[in-house]
């Protein structure tokens, strides 16, 4: 992830938007309307930042990653690449907030893996992990860690099947499934779900 002077300047910005000195931008990148970019944060390459969408301080976004509109980064964040961040999802980055302790220095950091997508109006409750290619429900409230494949929703959410890496629901025969759109296929264990091409 690591870039050139070149990349540096090769994003948009829309007009209405600020980024602050400091704050570094993968090229190809689109930043909407009305959005603000934070010091220290690291946005990477072919990412779209929506409307009304503030990130940072010190938040670091994967290449290729959508966040839509009204969607709130704070500081302790880290999406990988291929994230999707649907309009007005929340995380928090404290949590047992109170206006008149500061408790910055207690942060608990969310990790949102590699192609992982976090339904409109979701809530994420800081210190979680959300694993790659889960799929969480739109409105659902993230209260626990989420395997990787997940398909979790409700609040607070529950795990409720698995998908394919395209996002399709999968229909497992025991402990083997295959994906009726794409055909990746994936085999469930105690621990959990696995895509044949990893164990390859």
């Amino acid at each position: 992830m690591q870039q050139t002077d070149k990349e540096l300047n090769s994003y948009f910005c829309h007009e209405t938007s600020v980024v602050d000195e400091g704050a570094k931008i993968g090229e190809g990148t689109r930043i909407w309307h009305f959005s603000h970019i934070l010091k220290g944060t690291y946005i990477g390459r072919g990412c779209n930042i929506g409307q009304n969408v503030m990130v940072g301080p010190d938040v670091r976004i994967g290449d290729n990653v959508k966040i839509q509109n009204n969607v709130s980064l704070y500081k302790g964040i880290t999406l990988e690449d291929g994230v999707f961040c649907g309009p007005s999802c929340v995380f928090t980055n404290v949590y047992n907030p109170r206006s008149f302790i500061r408790r910055m220095d207690e942060l608990r950091p969310t990790l949102v893996k590699r192609g992982a997508t976090i339904g409109a109006n979701a809530t994420v409750i800081c210190g979680k992990t959300i694993g790659r290619y889960a799929l969480i429900g739109a409105g659902s409230v993230v209260t626990h860690d989420v395997p990787d494949y997940a398909l979790y929703y409700g609040n607070p959410g529950r795990l409720k099947g698995w998908v394919c890496e395209c996002g399709v629901k999968l229909d497992f025969e025991g402990k083997n499934a295959r994906c009726g759109t794409c055909g990746n296929e994936y085999t469930k264990t105690d621990k959990g779900v696995y895509n044949a091409k990893e164990k390859g």
